[in-house]
């Protein structure tokens, strides 16, 4: 379902777009749950950034990837 919004406050705005880019969420998100609470459904889109450290922080190694060569082995008989 889509909606057009019209006289938005400008503190409205400015929390919404602050709370988006904080959360690095996007504005609809944002705005689709604050309506959902102020409904009272209390409806929120969970993301998870349990492992956001861990973004951007692969190091190629080639001892490990020699040690799962074996596991990355198609047996032709396996897939009959």
């Amino acid at each position: 379902m889509q909606y057009t919004l019209r006289n938005i406050p400008p503190d409205v705005d400015k929390a919404l777009r602050q709370k988006a880019r904080e959360q690095g969420r996007s504005l609809n998100e944002v705005a689709v749950e604050a309506l959902a609470h102020g409904a009272g459904i209390g409806r929120t889109i969970l993301t998870n950034h349990e492992l956001d450290f861990a973004i951007g922080s692969w190091v190629e190694d080639a001892e490990f990837d020699w040690s799962i060569t074996d596991h990355r082995r198609i047996e032709p008989e396996l897939w009959k």
